[in-house]
């Protein structure tokens, strides 16, 4: 892997901009930083705070927005998501070891097929996850099939077959540069000194940047 085979944001392509309660983006074959949640992650009064404020905002930035809209939107929304779940709301599964390497087990098993997996971290309640999507996989189908896969083998082994196990939304965010895909991986880092336990994982090529 090196950096001239990694797919940025690039502003002449076509890009899909979706909604479900979240804001998505998406363009083929590009490179993201996504973030997504354990169901019982977040109390819900702090999720009606968060879509109160995120909805009066987005009221006021009606899309399509710009790069520095929509990074905005991020500093504001996603650093507070990230600090909340940080707190350890929620019954915290992904703490179980078992648990964790189900979803690590995941993430590695269509790597260098369907996608490029660059990093990630396991956390209590939720994951990052730093990846270049293939030209034919968009973000949300390779969620989809992350969230089902480990959904189904979770629940089977604690017994809870149909238990909700993942929030159904995400955040994501493309990687615009090289100095914003050397940022998300000293975030990720960060995240591994804050909670030890944590699966961690880097590609080889990822390992040797600094």
């Amino acid at each position: 892997m090196t950096w001239d085979a990694l797919r940025y944001f690039n502003e002449l392509a076509d890009t899909t901009v979706t909604n479900n309660r979240l804001p998505h983006w998406n363009q083929s074959g590009a490179s993201y930083f996504l973030t997504f949640r354990l169901a019982d992650s977040l109390p819900s009064h702090l999720l009606h705070e968060l879509n109160e404020e995120r909805t009066a905002w987005i009221a006021k930035h009606p899309q399509p927005w710009d790069l520095k809209t929509e990074a905005e939107y991020h500093k504001i929304f996603s650093v507070k998501v990230d600090r909340w779940l940080d707190a350890g709301y929620g019954e915290c599964l992904l703490k179980q070891t078992l648990n964790a390497e189900i979803v690590s087990s995941a993430f590695h098993h269509f790597d260098a097929d369907r996608y490029l997996l660059h990093s990630f971290v396991v956390m209590p309640n939720h994951v990052h996850v730093l990846v270049s999507t293939d030209e034919l996989q968009t973000v949300a189908t390779l969620i989809h099939s992350w969230k089902r896969h480990t959904s189904r083998e979770i629940n089977k082994a604690r017994n809870t077959i149909g238990r909700p196990l993942w929030q159904r939304d995400y955040f994501d965010r493309i990687i615009r540069n090289a100095r914003h895909f050397i940022r998300v991986v000293r975030y990720i880092r960060s995240n591994v000194r804050q909670y030890p336990p944590a699966i961690h994982y880097e590609s080889p090529w990822v390992r040797e940047l600094e």
